[in-house]
């Protein structure tokens, strides 16, 4: 492992940050001896929150400007200079040099400054950058997901998150801003297509983990129903792999199945979930319950239930937020994650700990669960009738 270390002894001699630059894990070791910060590096941490807006913002600019496609180049993701990366002639190029600096620093991108030329910066991808590039004939990736995040009319809402806290009853924040109206209604075809593409980017690799870390898991499943599963984009990638599932059926609103395309031994069946569901063997679902309340997902459990025959068995994939706060990245993701969706869809819908998942499907009547980690971000809860 290249790994680097450095003693920073002018800010504290007994803190070193050892820094991973394929990781970008940030360990401290030492300290004051109670976990708490100099009040310089106290200052300097809140500092770096107060503008922590920039990172998402330069990342969405990036992304508009074509930079980690004009990198990449098909793999060749050879090292360039900003000049290189925008029109020819373009009369302040540090200008985006700046912001890929800063996403340098949060590991999107690497810098590369050689010694024996004028002293250019030049940027190539990371791990972390390489998310951002298409990678299959969807043309899917995850900065159709950074880019979805943060359209106009969502960014608008967040000045608005602290009415929701004092009002959690009333609308989101989203709605709050926009007359009433929830984010899903307010999307335009532009937006619902942005969203379709979001969720392909991230659905895809976390699809194929499962399917390759998931033995065993559609043993004996003859009929398949996607709750939810809008395009039948996950349901198509299951029965691709498990070849023994004889139909799927793909279960969502009637205006989203109606735009559903055509897939071999899969029937697109609009409904509410709220109200039932179809019949088979197991319901497979993803990303599904963080937008309701406990009541709310309740119902769907226990319609769930009704659908499936005795040891038939539910597979939902959800992010699960852990028990204790942690500073990790996986905590960060998982919790920010949740307020993006407070402040945009569901102020009362929220993201839960492994155990109130359980609870949950225990109250629904489900006599077994249990809880895989596959993916560091979606879990898979298995209930069994």
């Amino acid at each position: 492992m290249n790994m680097k270390v450095q003693l920073h002894a002018s800010v504290n001699p007994n803190r070193v940050w050892i820094t991973n630059p394929s990781s970008l894990f940030l360990l401290c070791v030492g300290g004051d001896g109670d976990g708490e910060l100099s009040p310089a590096d106290a200052r300097l941490a809140m500092m770096e929150l107060a503008n922590m807006i920039s990172v998402p913002m330069a990342l969405t600019a990036v992304i508009r400007l074509g930079v980690p496609a004009a990198i990449w180049a098909s793999g060749a993701n050879a090292p360039l200079p900003a000049t290189a990366l925008l029109p020819a002639g373009h009369p302040d190029p540090s200008v985006l040099e700046r912001l890929l600096r800063l996403l340098t620093s949060h590991g999107v991108f690497s810098e590369h400054v050689g010694a024996d030329d004028d002293g250019t910066r030049r940027y190539a991808l990371t791990s972390v950058g390489r998310t951002l590039v298409p990678n299959g004939p969807s043309g899917a990736s995850y900065a159709d997901y950074v880019l979805q995040h943060h359209q106009d009319e969502l960014v608008h809402a967040w000045p608005r998150l602290h009415d929701a806290v004092l009002d959690p009853a009333g609308p989101e924040s989203f709605a709050r801003v926009h007359n009433g109206v929830s984010a899903y209604a307010y999307y335009g075809q532009e937006a619902t297509e942005l969203m379709m593409r979001a969720m392909t980017g991230v659905s895809k690799p976390f699809m194929e983990t499962l399917l390759d870390g998931y033995v065993g898991g559609f043993d004996g499943v003859e009929t398949l129903v996607d709750v939810g599963g809008s395009s039948g984009l996950c349901l198509e990638m299951i029965m691709r792999r498990v070849t023994t599932i004889r139909e799927g059926i793909n279960f969502d609103l009637p205006t989203v199945v109606a735009a559903a395309p055509p897939i071999a031994r899969v029937r697109h069946v609009g409904g509410d979930m709220s109200k039932s569901i179809p019949s088979g063997d197991a319901i497979f679902m993803k990303w599904i319950f963080i937008i309701w309340t406990n009541d709310e997902c309740m119902s769907i459990l226990k319609n769930c239930h009704k659908a499936l025959p005795e040891g038939g068995k539910l597979i939902a994939c959800e992010p699960v937020v852990p028990e204790t706060t942690d500073a990790s990245m996986r905590t960060r993701a998982l919790l920010g994650h949740d307020i993006f969706c407070m402040a945009n869809y569901r102020t009362q819908g929220r993201a839960r700990c492994e155990e109130e998942f359980r609870q949950l499907g225990l109250a629904a009547g489900f006599s077994g669960f249990r809880a895989l980690y596959l993916d560091p971000f979606i879990a898979i809860l298995e209930y069994l009738k």
